[in-house]
Order: C-alpha cells, then sequence, then structure tokens
C-alpha cells in the first residue's frame, strides 16, 4: 500500500496553506509516517497542491512553528518529519489555560481522575534506579524548609515525584495529562502562592503519602497504590481549596 503524501480533499473555505498543513497531519496520522521521515520537496508540494512556492512555504512554516517539521538547507535539506517535543505541546496549553483563569481546584478535580491510574500503570514498570529517585525526592522534603527558596524546591520535588510517575504509566496520553498537569501546578499553584505562610500540615500529609507510596511501589501492590494516591489527591485538594481561600481573603 502506497505511503504517499496525497492531496485529500478540505473544505473549500479553509486557506490552503492550512489545507497543506491538515493533509500533513493526515498523512502522518493514517500511513504511520515516522520522526525524520521526509516531506515531497518544495516543486513536489506545489504540484501536487497546485499552488505557489509562496503558498507551500507558508504551510511549511507553519508546519514548523508547531514543531512538526525542522526545515534543513544545503543540498541534503527540506523538511524533515520531527516529534513535537512535550514542553513544546505543554507550553502552548498551559498559555490557552492561563487566560481561563484555572485554579488549583480545577486542576485537582482532574488528578483525582488520573493519578490513581498513573501510579497503577507504572508500579510494575518502575525499575530499582526509578524507585531510588522516588525516595530521593521524598527525603528532600523530609526537613523543615528554612527560606523561600527552599520551599520552593520541595514543591518542585513533590510534583517531579508525580511526574516520574507519569513518564513510566506506560500510557502516551495519560502520561501526557500527568506531566501537563503537574506543569500547571508549577505554574498556577507554587509561584502564584509560595510567599504565603508555610502549609506544614499539607507538607507533612504529602510526606507520608509519598514515603507510604514508595513503600507500596516496592511490594509491587497496585491495589495499595491505588488507594494511597486517591487518598493522597484527595488530601491534597482539600489543602488547596484552603488555600485558594486563604489567598483570596489576602487579596480583598
Amino acid at each position: 500500500m502506497s505511503k504517499a503524501l496525497t492531496a485529500a480533499e478540505f473544505p473549500k473555505r479553509m486557506k490552503r496553506a492550512d489545507q497543506i498543513v491538515e493533509a500533513v497531519k493526515r498523512w502522518v496520522v493514517t500511513q504511520d509516517i515516522q520522526p525524520g521521515d521526509r516531506l515531497p520537496n518544495e516543486k513536489a508540494l506545489t504540484e501536487l497542491f497546485e499552488c505557489s512556492k509562496g503558498t507551500v512555504r507558508e504551510a511549511l512554516k507553519s508546519l514548523e512553528v508547531q514543531g512538526l517539521i525542522t526545515v534543513r538547507t544545503g543540498p541534503n535539506g527540506g523538511a524533515i518529519l520531527a516529534e513535537v517535543p512535550y514542553g513544546h505541546a505543554s507550553q502552548m496549553l498551559r498559555n490557552f489555560l492561563h487566560f481561563q483563569h484555572t485554579s488549583g481546584p480545577d486542576i485537582y478535580g482532574l488528578r483525582k481522575l488520573i493519578e490513581p491510574e498513573i501510579a497503577v500503570l507504572a508500579t510494575d514498570k518502575l525499575s530499582d534506579t526509578d524507585l531510588e529517585e522516588l525516595q530521593r525526592l521524598t527525603d528532600l522534603c523530609a526537613t523543615a524548609p528554612t527560606d523561600i527558596q527552599q520551599r520552593l524546591d520541595q514543591r518542585m520535588s513533590e510534583l517531579d515525584f508525580h511526574i516520574l510517575l507519569a513518564d513510566r504509566c506506560g500510557n502516551p496520553i495519560l502520561g501526557f495529562m500527568g506531566r501537563f498537569l503537574n506543569d500547571l501546578l508549577k505554574d498556577l499553584v507554587i509561584y502564584k502562592k509560595v510567599q504565603l505562610p508555610e502549609q506544614i500540615e499539607f507538607s507533612k500529609s504529602n510526606l507520608q503519602y509519598h514515603h507510604a507510596l514508595v513503600k507500596a511501589f516496592h511490594q509491587r501492590d497496585t491495589q495499595q497504590v491505588r488507594q494511597l494516591m486517591l487518598e493522597h489527591m484527595q488530601a491534597a485538594e482539600a489543602f488547596n481549596i484552603e488555600l485558594e481561600a486563604r489567598l483570596s481573603t489576602q487579596f480583598l
């Protein structure tokens, strides 16, 4: 079966450059095109889509900005398909949500649903090195912070604990969502609220749950992992709602 790029039919109201972009995306999805594969050259694209060089270049620029291709110059140059970096995709979504007035409780509403699943999926995939790293991140939060920077570092470590699990869960959609939500928390919770008085009980709760989770991961006890992570998210949500209320009062 041919894996050639074709000029599919799109609504006439869609700009020609946008039609090329969508055709390339469809090609990648339906033909199992891989990073490193080449797009047809500029001349071939102008003939395929019956358009000008300017239109093709506009489409290639759009694909490049979206992170879907890299453009190389020189005799062996051209447009090369690229895997969109996680950071690029995450930052675009976070930029969108920054203007939607997303709150910590909004994030925890979703974290309660996906973090237990991520943790269960990751349990059997965690290597000895991963378990050591989870323990290290937990231990970093075991002492009371002495200044704002240490508080920030500890919050980062708490979230990095969950990001590691998302990276190991083996489900690309859940993994992306887990990492993304933790990035949102770094943006919308930590930097926004780190100047508030330390939530000592929140820190203790996180530490206790992370210690218990590491133990359950070592035992490969998925039932215990699921229960602990759900309780952890429920407790964190309650603390976050309290923190939101304190922040609102502060700004009144």
